[in-house]
């Protein structure tokens, strides 16, 4: 998963279906300065191509960002600043040796994760980087009671060199969904396509604020417009 042809299409897609990264970006920074004033700091765990930490990085006075594949942080390191320091590494285990006025695990990145032991342990892990009273914001995957099995989603994305047609279907094995994504791209050179399976686990709501409060991070489950899935924000004791 998240591979260089992937990382290639992944924002034209998801801004075809209507995602604005910088929107979610600073009411995600608005909910952390609500909760703590002074934030000046933010981590950005999982951060994809760096849409997300891009904003982030224009509200806080210091911004990094960690992320697991290869192909989604080249991307971000050739979007952002070289003051936006990128980290490659698991969620479920980093240290990056200090800590932040605030972390954010955003896009539902944490349901990537395959059993609760590592979910607690991420959510861990992001707790032991924030500052005592530091806020810790994270979009979950769906809980299992809203998820739909056999959903099916298409979309047609273009732009000036390429289209791209996107179809997924996503059905329910055990606490597993599994997403099966076919791509078709069209360019100059031709027609080509790939397929992506995507397996995320639906913990549920009790399953998370168990795993905060157990990190030290209470949580409050909220639910902001520009997310169907909800947001968990935490406070460090």
């Amino acid at each position: 998963m998240f591979g260089h042809e992937l990382a290639d299409v992944y924002e034209l897609v998801y801004r075809s279906r209507g995602k604005d990264w910088a929107a979610e970006a600073t009411e995600t920074a608005r909910l952390i300065r609500d909760r703590l004033p002074g934030a000046d700091s933010v981590l950005d765990v999982a951060c994809g191509t760096g849409a997300h930490l891009e904003t982030l990085a224009g509200h806080f006075g210091h911004a990094e960002g960690l992320e697991l594949s290869p192909a989604m942080l080249e991307r971000a390191a050739a979007r952002l600043s070289p003051d936006v320091p990128l980290h490659q590494g698991d969620m479920r285990d980093f240290d990056l040796g200090r800590t932040f006025d605030s972390v954010v695990c955003l896009f539902t990145a944490i349901g990537y994760l395959p059993d609760l032991p590592d979910m607690r342990a991420a959510v861990a892990a992001m707790a032991r980087h924030l500052r005592p009273g530091g806020v810790l914001v994270v979009e979950p995957w769906w809980f299992p009671e809203r998820f739909l099995d056999g959903y099916v989603a298409g979309d047609l994305a273009s732009d000036e060199r390429r289209t791209v047609a996107r179809i997924s279907h996503s059905t329910r094995q055990g606490r597993t969904t599994r997403m099966e994504v076919r791509f078709v791209v069209g360019d100059a050179g031709g027609i080509r396509e790939f397929t992506e399976v995507d397996l995320l686990t639906l913990f549920t709501e009790e399953e998370y604020l168990a795993a905060f409060a157990d990190a030290g991070c209470p949580a409050e489950y909220l639910r902001p417009d520009w997310t169907a899935r909800g947001l968990f924000v935490a406070r460090r004791d």
